[in-house]
């Protein structure tokens, strides 16, 4: 039996990006690129402490995606691959990740860099960032290794729009 699961959203992340097409598909990609993440006042008090960490992770709601494709050509390849086996956001469940440096918090206003969102997303959970528990060294990295660098410089494009 499947379960449904219900989230609401803590806050709206905002960026310069408010078109899916031409946004970079990952935080490599934005260098530098700045945008916040306005936590709903409710949950202000749970932003106490963060400053403390260098980078955060941020889990959110991918709202323009409209249906799950189990099979996906990403956008660093021209191959079809498994769902699971890429980060595109057409989902059984439309979660996104990203982990970016953390630059300040102005009380229920966080400043990151290197946003790779869509302006407007809604947000889920916010994560510190601790090495200790999120880093593991590289053993594989699958279909991904003939990609090296190219990260940087791909942009997103209409292939997740048509579902």
């Amino acid at each position: 039996m499947h379960a449904e699961i219900h989230f609401k959203s803590i806050g709206i992340i905002h960026s310069p990006f408010t078109r899916l097409k031409g946004m970079p598909i990952q935080p490599a990609g934005a260098d530098k690129c700045q945008g916040t993440v306005e936590v709903f006042p409710e949950y202000q008090a749970g932003l106490q402490d963060l400053e403390g960490f260098s980078h955060i992770i941020l889990l959110y709601h991918f709202h323009q995606v409209k249906a799950c494709k189990l099979m996906v050509t990403p956008f660093l390849d021209t191959a079809e691959r498994g769902l699971f086996a890429t980060r595109a956001p057409s989902r059984p469940n439309p979660i996104g990740i990203s982990v970016l440096p953390l630059v300040e918090i102005t009380n229920n206003i966080l400043t990151v860099e290197n946003i790779d969102i869509l302006d407007g997303t809604p947000l889920l959970d916010i994560k510190p960032y601790v090495p200790q528990f999120d880093h593991y060294p590289v053993v594989k990295r699958g279909w991904l290794t003939k990609t090296e660098g190219k990260v940087s410089v791909q942009k997103s494009d209409d292939r997740f729009l048509e579902q």
